[in-house]
């Protein structure tokens, strides 16, 4: 009976040492063209060597859900193991004709808006599966917009911690305060993604966030 009880204690004290890490599950969510595959790939870049998906000045270049598992990153000796999962842009209305301006052929068009409107639903479906969310903005855009609005709403609803980042500004129309004032209930952080401007804060508020996932 000893003998089984010593085993019994050995047996878990190397399996803690051993046990994987959990990943918490990182959601990237925002309207088309704000940057979320930008960050993403910054990130998985700097800590795996590898992108998670490729970039395009066209609108809805991602259309479906992609991600790259056990991403650990390493800030101020600290380590964290995220999901990384970046989402389809999401919008309201999605028009075929809105990609005909790109040089695209119409049939081209049309199936690049259907894959993006099943790529908005997807990603609203994929919110129930988040441990933390980042909302990437264009901060030389309007925040006070229906996308904004609806990508916030779904959230509340869900309880989920959130992060939002008002990206691109190493532009001169960047302006972070308008986002802080149009979202004055959760933490702005501005960055750039492009060129990994403010990184620093980016992964501070994370870290911070991710400490509230039970």
């Amino acid at each position: 009976m000893v003998i089984k009880i010593v085993k019994n204690f050995f047996k878990k004290i190397f399996s803690n040492m051993f046990r994987e890490k959990k990943s918490i599950k990182l959601g990237f969510y925002g309207p088309p063209n704000a940057g979320k595959t930008s960050l993403a790939n910054r990130i998985c870049k700097d800590f795996t060597g590898e992108e998670i998906g490729s970039v395009s000045k066209i609108p809805h270049e991602t259309r479906t859900i992609q991600f790259k598992e056990k991403v650990e990153i390493d800030y101020k000796g600290k380590k964290m193991v995220f999901k990384m999962i970046d989402t389809p842009g999401i919008a309201t209305k999605i028009d075929y004709e809105d990609f005909l301006k790109y040089k695209m052929k119409k049939k081209e068009a049309k199936k690049r808006a259907k894959e993006a409107t099943q790529g908005v639903v997807e990603s609203i479906k994929w919110l129930d599966d988040m441990d933390v969310v980042v909302i990437v903005l264009d901060a030389t855009e309007n925040p006070y917009n229906q996308v904004n609005i609806t990508i916030i709403g779904n959230l509340v609803a869900r309880k989920i911690p959130v992060l939002i980042v008002a990206n691109k500004i190493d532009l001169k129309k960047a302006e972070v305060k308008k986002i802080e004032v149009a979202f004055p209930e959760y933490e702005v952080v501005g960055i750039s993604a492009k060129h990994g401007k403010n990184l620093e804060e980016f992964y501070e508020s994370i870290f911070k966030l991710s400490k509230k996932v039970k």
